[in-house]
C-alpha cells in the first residue's frame, strides 16, 4: 500500500516524527519506569490483568512508534491505525476521571478533565501528519470522478 499520491510538507513530517517519538518513549515508560503511573489508567471492567494491560499497551505503543518513524510508504495506513490505537486507549483517561486516580500529576478532577481533550487533538495531528485524512478524501474523489464517466 504505497503512499505516493500525497506529499508531506516538512511540518507533517516533523510532527509524525514528534509523535512517533511520543509514541515510542510512552511504550518504553508503560514497560519500564512509569508503569505505575500507567496502571491509574487501566478501567476496572476490562477482564485482563492491569498490569498485563500496561504492558501490553507499551509494546503497541513502540511498535506504532516505529511505524510512524519508520514505515514512510505506508504513512496513511499507519496514521489510521494510531488514530484507532488513541480512541481505543481514551476509556482509559476516562476511567482515570472517574476513578478519581492520581497519576502524571493529574491530581485533581479538574485536571484530569483538562487532559480529556488533548486525545482528539493527537488523533487530528497523526491523521494530518501521515496524509491519512488526504490520502481518504482523494480516493472518495477519484471513486466520485470514476463514478461520473460509466453510465449506470
Amino acid at each position: 500500500m504505497k503512499n505516493d499520491s500525497i506529499k508531506s510538507t516538512n511540518t507533517q513530517t516533523i510532527v509524525r516524527m514528534l509523535l512517533g517519538f511520543f509514541l515510542t518513549y510512552t511504550g518504553v515508560s508503560h514497560i519500564s519506569f512509569m508503569r505505575k503511573e500507567f496502571l491509574a489508567q487501566v478501567p476496572n471492567w476490562l477482564p485482563i490483568q492491569p498490569d498485563m494491560v500496561v504492558l501490553l499497551s507499551g509494546v503497541v505503543e513502540i511498535l506504532l512508534g516505529a511505524a510512524l518513524l519508520f514505515l514512510t510508504q505506508q504513512r496513511a495506513a499507519v496514521g489510521w491505525i494510531v488514530a484507532f490505537f488513541f480512541v481505543a486507549i481514551f476509556p482509559g483517561n476516562i476511567a482515570q476521571l472517574i476513578n478519581q486516580k492520581d497519576a502524571f500529576g493529574l491530581n485533581s478532577d479538574f485536571l484530569r478533565w483538562l487532559r480529556l481533550p488533548l486525545q482528539p487533538i493527537l488523533i487530528i495531528l497523526v491523521v494530518w501528519s501521515t496524509g491519512a485524512w488526504s490520502t481518504w478524501r482523494n480516493k472518495i474523489k477519484l471513486k466520485n470522478q470514476f463514478n461520473t464517466l460509466i453510465p449506470q
